[in-house]
């Protein structure tokens, strides 16, 4: 996760014009991350904005961003683009490991509304299952999921999120520290 000199604020904003310049480009998309945890109850986040969008779409969002002013990048890592605003990062996700971003996974995504604009946005299983699949021996952070249990550990249906992470040892490792700490 990349820190940045962006205040809440600049990031809503940010999610303003990126949701508008996708939705413009036809470009079906998914809050998810910090501010999708916000949108349900989480508290603010000063990171960055993940946009969850299928493959197949990657390469017309990072257009259209870069066509509503964002600078663009194409890192090496091949799972996500970036573009900046200023300096608000949003990532471009489109191949996360171990999720498939398709037209269901976009359409489980409910509707709601955040800073007054209507888009999908992550349920707060798939928030914690994209985390904890993300993470390998040298990507290790228990601090952003535990903050998500936290935050709205109430809306999770901790079985599902369980059972799609079972294959992972980090995942059984935060599982540990949910029963140690009884937040499920």
């Amino acid at each position: 996760m990349t820190d940045t000199d962006a205040s809440f604020e600049d990031l809503l904003e940010t999610l303003k014009r990126a949701s508008a310049a996708l939705r413009e480009a036809d470009i079906p998309f998914v809050l998810g991350g910090g501010i999708a945890v916000w949108a349900r109850g989480g508290p603010e986040t000063e990171h960055d904005l993940d946009l969850f969008l299928k493959p197949a779409d990657a390469d017309r969002a990072l257009q259209a961003l870069a066509d509503a002013g964002f600078r663009p990048e194409k890192p090496p890592e091949g799972w996500l683009y970036k573009a900046w605003d200023g300096d608000v990062l949003v990532d471009l996700i489109f191949d996360p490991s171990g999720v498939t971003i398709d037209d269901e996974f976009i359409e489980r995504a409910p509707e709601t509304e955040v800073h007054a604009v209507r888009m999908r946005v992550l349920r707060p299983e798939d928030v914690l299952v994209t985390k904890l699949l993300a993470m390998r021996e040298h990507a290790v952070d228990y601090e952003s999921v535990l903050e998500v249990a936290r935050a709205v550990r109430e809306q999770i249906d901790w079985d599902e999120v369980r059972k799609r992470t079972d294959g992972s040892p980090y995942a059984k490792a935060f599982f540990t520290l949910i029963d140690e700490l009884d937040l499920d």
